[in-house]
């Protein structure tokens, strides 16, 4: 019985040790309050934040897109699916809104959010396409950050709530220790040679996975409008 317990811990929860994911997805098959990715950045303590990915969901209640915590904040900076065509993004626990976005169900979307410290200004970015910015958190996040994938952190690592876990694909997870020129933005949006992100690399990830999630081939759409 020990050894099979010990299989499967094993099993549900990988190793965190670098690997290419070009060309792979994590499927987040079911909501639960358990089944996450956690990603181990480089860095820590960043005057300015830009991460992009590319995600397709169902869902049309709230989920977490990016979820980082710190011990000075559970929502140090959290990219956040709310209310219909409304993207919220948390910089230390400070909320910016932004309405009128794409987020038809079923559907591929690249989305990037940047936020710079000095002006606190934030932004989205869904298919290369800018939102309006919004004032954030002015001051640098500081302290370790502790970053999660399929679930929103209410606490460092933990404190899941099932009703905000996200249930889809996510695909191609970058995240830079600047705010992302325009160009750059529109070359990851469109799937073209870019700079991989300095703190988080899909090409050389450091990850480990807990509950439920499936590595796949990835199923995205080479080409976003």
């Amino acid at each position: 019985m020990k050894t099979l317990l010990i299989a499967s811990i094993l099993f549900t929860a990988c190793c965190a040790v670098p690997q290419d994911l070009s060309g792979k997805m994590f499927t987040f098959p079911a909501e639960s309050s358990i089944a996450h990715v956690r990603l181990l950045p480089s860095g820590n303590n960043f005057a300015s934040v830009t991460v992009c990915l590319r995600f397709l969901t169902d869902l049309t209640r709230d989920h977490s897109l990016f979820s980082a915590a710190s011990t000075a904040n559970s929502n140090d900076f959290l990219i956040y699916k709310a209310a219909s065509k409304r993207f919220d993004v948390y910089t230390r626990g400070k909320v910016s809104q932004f309405n009128g976005l794409p987020d038809e169900p079923n559907t591929w979307y690249s989305i990037c959010t940047t936020w710079d410290s000095n002006s606190g200004l934030a932004q989205v970015w869904i298919n290369g396409n800018p939102s309006t910015r919004k004032i954030g958190f002015k001051g640098n996040l500081d302290g370790k950050l502790n970053i999660v994938l399929g679930q929103e952190q209410d606490s460092v690592g933990g404190g899941f709530n099932a009703k905000m876990s996200f249930v889809g694909m996510i695909t191609d997870v970058h995240m830079w220790d600047y705010v992302l020129s325009t160009c750059e933005i529109e070359r990851f949006a469109n799937d073209l040679n870019f700079t991989p992100g300095n703190v988080i690399n899909w090409r050389a990830l450091d990850f480990t996975i807990v509950g439920d999630v499936v590595i796949e081939d990835s199923q995205t759409k080479r080409c976003f409008h």
